[in-house]
């Protein structure tokens, strides 16, 4: 009997992200720094402050309690609201030198990594928007930042040409990740109760995961059904781009295989686990 999947939990491995990052910046050429990137509009430089602002933001946040002050009345504008928040802080940031840019990352991030060894995973913390409605775990929503730095960090590195951070232990806590997104995404796909998906990411990094219908809504569980009513199967350096909207479904379509009922499959396209 499959169970649900146990926490994932990073606390440990954001000051090892971050040290990566710093000694992949301290590499990079000039030329290098201007490189586009997979996000539109931005290069290695622009990648690189809005991880500065992500630690920014959440030592402001978290550790000092400050708020923007601006309401937010649904998904729609929660999403114009932190896209307009980067874009705004890339744009007059770029004036920056970028020696002086990595050591204010290092000096910020480290202390982001300090604070967030001080909270406790197992409380009840923020919203994680695209993982469902209702406040998450507090280790949910570490995760979730530690997808945001891994994801980023791949970019800078598929950009200048440089191996990711792809070893299990860095790689497949954001799969685990990611897949918390799998019953919110089919929140709106009804099926009979006792309907169930089953999703393998192929790889080192990778594993099983199933959603079932109950009780009108859908739930996760780790591993796959023996006979599930549709399966999809992607391959983990696929799957990551995908879910972070870093390669278009219709794109990677042929790369993924789909079995049983191909419309509860082809829901899958729904999952986007960042706030986009």
């Amino acid at each position: 009997m499959l169970q649900p999947p146990e926490p994932v939990l990073v606390t440990n491995l954001f000051p090892e992200i971050l040290e990566h990052l710093l000694v992949l910046l301290s590499e990079l050429k000039p030329d290098e720094w201007r490189k586009p990137t997979v996000c539109a509009g931005w290069n290695v430089k622009d990648v690189t402050l809005h991880l500065l602002g992500v630690e920014v933001g959440n030592l402001s946040v978290r550790r000092d309690g400050y708020v923007a002050t601006q309401e937010i009345q649904n998904g729609r504008e929660l999403v114009e609201f932190i896209n307009a928040w980067n874009q705004d802080w890339v744009r007059v940031m770029r004036r920056t030198s970028t020696r002086l840019l990595v050591e204010m990352l290092r000096f910020v991030g480290e202390q982001v990594c300090s604070h967030f060894r001080l909270l406790n995973p197992h409380l009840i913390g923020g919203l994680v928007s695209w993982a469902g409605p209702d406040p998450a775990p507090v280790w949910l929503d570490l995760a979730r930042e530690y997808t945001e730095r891994w994801h980023h960090q791949q970019h800078i590195r598929d950009a200048v040409d440089r191996p990711g951070l792809k070893e299990p232990k860095y790689f497949a806590p954001v799969l685990g990740t990611f897949v918390r997104g799998l019953p919110h995404a089919y929140r709106t796909v009804d099926a009979e109760d006792g309907a169930a998906l089953s999703l393998t990411i192929v790889g080192d990094s990778g594993g099983s995961w199933s959603i079932q219908r109950e009780g009108g809504s859908w739930r996760l569980y780790a591993g796959a059904f023996d006979r599930p009513d549709a399966a999809v199967s992607i391959d983990e350096d696929i799957a990551w781009r995908l879910f972070t909207r870093g390669m278009d479904w219709k794109t990677a379509e042929d790369s993924i295989t789909f079995s049983g009922d191909r419309e509860l499959a082809g829901n899958i396209s729904n999952v986007i686990s960042i706030i986009a």
